[in-house]
């Protein structure tokens, strides 16, 4: 597999416990998920926020007011994947801890559901987009070394 450029900026703003989570998005882990999940050369923002900004950004950019895990801000697809990624720190460390994940292995996940909405899969249009997005997903986090996020007990 053939690695793909990646120019990444990885910021973290103002929240309680910034330390966990920047101990567990060391930059290199960071590039290595992201540059596994492209399909062409990028530069990606990626950002951490708090309750508030990841709220705001919601509201604003999709009104739904409530912090949600990830956002992607997608600007260019070619002739290189041009987005932000905005993951609300608090969210993704409840949902980690829900599932009972490590957060590097729950922000892995995020940000490589990310990084394939900013190349244009979208799980919202159709079941077979959801399915197909979800399997590409669980490849990419495998040769990641990492779990199959929807790996179901009844599958």
């Amino acid at each position: 597999m053939t690695m793909k450029n990646l120019t990444l900026s990885l910021q973290f703003a103002r929240f309680p416990d910034v330390a966990a989570h920047r101990a567990a998005l060391a930059r290199h882990r960071v590039q290595r998920w992201i540059r596994h999940a492209l399909a062409r050369d990028a530069e990606i923002t990626v950002r951490i926020v708090g309750s508030d900004e990841g709220r705001a950004l919601n509201r604003d950019y999709r009104h739904k007011d409530y912090a949600t895990n990830v956002l992607t801000f997608d600007y260019a697809q070619e002739p290189v994947v041009l987005a932000d990624l905005v993951l609300c720190a608090p969210v993704v460390e409840s949902e980690a801890r829900a599932l009972g994940k490590p957060l590097a292995e729950h922000y892995a996940h995020l940000i490589v559901h990310g990084t394939l909405h900013a190349q244009g899969w979208d799980h919202e249009t159709s079941e077979a987009d959801a399915q197909a997005m979800e399997a590409r997903e669980s490849d990419i986090l495998r040769s990641l070394g990492l779990a199959d996020p929807y790996q179901r007990s009844d599958r």
